[in-house]
């Protein structure tokens, strides 16, 4: 297999028998899905992290269809190779599986989605069963969900105690004999993600979750040193482009003020 070859939810299940790891990332737009496809990313998510990242909310909470949608398709008309992968929002699944048919429906079938993901154990196997009923695909979410902040008290590590724990393993089960194709464990301990990871036949994408998950997911904004202020412990900075943005547009807005821009070469005779 090349780095230029589709990735699909089999590929994924091929790439953890084989020991390859998936490198996956988030995107909000056609530029950026652009550029995680000539970087080879493997999977990319439309995450409702949207709204925190990029809409201005306090939390993922907010955010809804018709917002993810948007953004779907955005990340869709850039897409090439990755695995395109909607969030289901806050709500738009939890209290009928036929509401969350429809909405998962747009997705894929308006927004061009590949699959979609949801958060949650036991309680939403019988939503991803109605989900694969009709040909979608679908990955869990288990440790810290962020549309349970406010259940949780905050964004704090998952699966500490030990019925915490235990309760996650027998989670990840669940998904996996409901259909998903992947499970994200979002910050919980590195020995709790490593069992999973071995009990499970999909593969395991971690994000705050140690190196022994078959992939790992960021937000690129975080990655890229985007977002401001102090980045979450688990995110490693691979560029710190918001700095230079900043200092690039007061350059701008200097030499607009001063008459420095535009120079003779940057308009038309």
């Amino acid at each position: 297999m090349s780095v230029a070859d589709k990735v699909t939810t089999s590929r994924l299940l091929e790439m953890k028998r084989k020991g390859r790891r998936i490198a996956a990332l988030s995107a909000y737009d056609a530029p950026t899905a652009a550029l995680l496809n000539e970087a080879a990313v493997d999977v990319i998510l439309v995450g409702d992290s949207v709204g925190n990242v990029k809409l201005g909310y306090e939390n993922t909470l907010p955010v809804t269809p018709e917002q993810m949608l948007h953004h779907v398709q955005a990340v869709r008309r850039g897409n090439t190779r990755a695995l395109l992968v909607a969030d289901m929002p806050y709500l738009s699944y939890e209290i009928d599986p036929k509401e969350a048919l429809r909405h998962a429906g747009r997705f894929v079938k308006e927004g061009g989605a590949e699959a979609v993901k949801l958060e949650g154990g036991i309680e939403v196997g019988g939503v991803i069963k109605e989900l694969l009923r009709v040909h979608i695909p679908v990955m869990g979410h288990l440790g810290l969900t962020p549309q349970a902040v406010n259940r949780l008290g905050g964004y704090k590590v998952q699966g500490r105690a030990v019925k915490d724990a235990e309760k996650m393993v027998t989670d990840a089960r669940i998904l996996e004999g409901a259909g998903v194709f992947a499970i994200v464990l979002e910050c919980v301990p590195s020995d709790l993600a490593r069992e999973i990871t071995r009990k499970v036949s999909v593969p395991t994408i971690g994000i705050g979750a140690g190196p022994h998950c078959d992939g790992q997911i960021l937000v690129l904004d975080d990655m890229l040193g985007l977002s401001p202020g102090s980045p979450p412990r688990f995110v490693k900075r691979y560029a710190e482009l918001r700095p230079a943005m900043l200092e690039a547009v007061r350059r701008y807005a200097a030499d607009v003020r001063s008459g420095k821009f535009p120079a003779s070469e940057q308009w038309y005779r």
